[in-house]
């Protein structure tokens, strides 16, 4: 490489680093909740060292990156506005795995932006590969648990071990199984699908055969973990409850997923292509300047940044709800009919009591939201029924449906609990109100809400929760949520929906 192609290369590289740490520093909450996660999460600490590797393999690839001509591209706002739009929408309706993963978008979107098409192009690997920083796959848990609990309790059965399965819960007779968060085997599939696609990319050519191999790393890792989770059960079971618990549990499982991982690489290696000669590096090439552009960037992502901090300093109301008085027979009581209680977080008002009437108590919990913003919004991960390992209740279901009540359809989320030792259930009703509509689709609140911010609109929503025990007659317990919310919904939703009316 010549001096003056050395030069603007540095030139260039300097900028678009420059121009990162600007991303980064302007968009700093989500850049800074990717940290946040990597550092609390042992699913997702491999965040760290994703930056790392990709710059080597940039490095890597040095010489023929260098044969590319780098010029500015102004195409690349066709993608960078809508991303920088997604991004503050997701800011500012709380949806953080978007506005991470449009952060990581915008970071790529700038090498487009600042080097061109065939820089895009030529480094297309490591720039998708910074996707893997996102934590997410969160969602996937309670899929994985189901496929987990369904593949253990079959090849049970199948084995002619009775098992008695209800949700995640089986008992055999040597003992009960919950399969819980950490036996999901999220944290293997994300591990797999890391290590898989780097090994595809460096061990492979052809592009099928990529392709290939980081599908192996989705799949193999999925059924591996419901062998895992079998083995685990049946180890336990034939050793009279005495293995297979406690640390040895989690020692056999990243054993298992070690060998599996081994053999999965072992089988990729017989079609490897990486043995051959390396072609020759083409001739460097010149790397254009592109100071407007990476300008224009910091520019309208500024613009961006001081908007969502403009909205986000919003007033919010202090409204003055109180729970419905009580009607049609049923009576307030002060004593609860258990301990337990949902866990919801950062609403800005919470109304909790408790109805009697003659032999049915129900509890009803609101929680009412003045406006969304980070770890104080209505959909939230941190809102739940029951947390994992409760050591009192479980949670056996939850079941999108619907009930008639009054004679309107109410859309609603039904959860079964269980105490532990399955002497008292508790049927729950879930559902949201916004500007006077109720719902449970938690997709379509967060765009509401999200859009209604972003319009500089109000963003109230309520989350309304109604409970009742039962021992075995559920349709009694259904029945009698309907005639409590007959008796009080009217009351209820009349102080929501008045709520920031002058």
């Amino acid at each position: 490489m010549d001096a003056v192609a050395r030069t603007s290369w540095r030139s260039a590289v300097l900028l678009l680093a420059l121009t990162w740490v600007a991303v980064a520093v302007l968009l700093h909450p989500s850049f800074w909740s990717m940290v946040r996660i990597w550092e609390r999460s042992e699913t997702f600490a491999h965040g760290y060292v994703i930056l790392p590797i990709a710059l080597w393999l940039t490095w890597r690839n040095r010489h023929v990156l260098a044969g590319v001509a780098a010029a500015p591209d102004w195409r690349a706002l066709l993608v960078i506005l809508p991303l920088g739009l997604g991004w503050l929408a997701a800011r500012i309706g709380g949806v953080l795995v978007i506005e991470q993963y449009a952060l990581v978008g915008l970071l790529v979107a700038a090498v487009w932006l600042l080097m061109g098409t065939g820089m895009l192009r030529a480094a297309s690997f490591p720039l998708a590969f910074l996707l893997l920083m996102v934590p997410n796959g969160e969602g996937l848990i309670p899929h994985l648990i189901e496929f987990t609990a369904d593949f253990t309790v079959g090849a049970v059965q199948l084995i002619g071990i009775p098992v008695f399965r209800e949700g995640p819960f089986f008992s055999l007779p040597s003992g009960e199984w919950n399969v819980v968060e950490g036996c999901s085997g999220l944290r293997y599939l994300i591990a797999s699908i890391t290590l898989g696609v780097l090994y595809a990319y460096l061990t492979y050519h052809t592009p099928w055969k990529r392709v290939a191999f980081s599908l192996a790393a989705v799949i193999v890792p999925i059924l591996a973990n419901g062998m895992r989770a079998t083995l685990i059960v049946l180890i336990a079971h034939y050793s009279d409850m005495k293995l297979a618990l406690g640390v040895d549990h989690f020692i056999y499982g990243w054993v298992w997923f070690g060998i599996v991982m081994l053999i999965m690489f072992w089988v990729g290696l017989i079609w490897r292509e990486d043995l051959g000669e390396p072609p020759a590096p083409p001739a460097a090439a010149t790397a254009r300047p592109a100071h407007v552009q990476a300008a224009a960037l910091a520019a309208f992502l500024g613009l961006l940044s001081l908007y969502e901090g403009h909205l986000d300093n919003r007033a919010i109301a202090a409204p003055k709800l109180a729970l419905p008085a009580p009607a049609q027979g049923w009576q307030r009581v002060e004593t609860p009919f258990s301990s337990w209680e949902p866990h919801w977080v950062g609403m800005d008002s919470k109304l909790l009591g408790h109805y009697r009437k003659d032999d049915r108590q129900i509890l009803l919990f609101v929680a009412w939201y003045g406006a969304q913003r980070q770890d104080a919004e209505l959909i939230n991960s941190q809102n739940y029924m029951v947390r994992e390992k409760h050591p009192e209740w479980r949670s056996m279901r939850r079941t999108p449906t619907q009930a008639e009540i009054a004679g309107r359809p109410l859309p609603l989320a039904e959860s079964g609990l269980m105490a532990q030792g399955g002497n008292q259930r508790i049927l729950a009703w879930q559902w949201h109100r916004i500007r006077g509509k109720d719902d449970i689709n938690p997709y379509r609140a967060k765009f509401d809400l999200a859009l209604s911010k972003l319009l500089g609109r109000a963003d109230e929503a309520t989350a309304i929760i109604v409970a009742t025990p039962y021992t075995e007659d559920e349709k009694a317990a259904a029945a009698a949520l309907k005639a409590f919310l007959a008796a009080h919904k009217a009351e209820l939703d009349g102080q929501l929906d008045r709520v920031g009316r002058p």
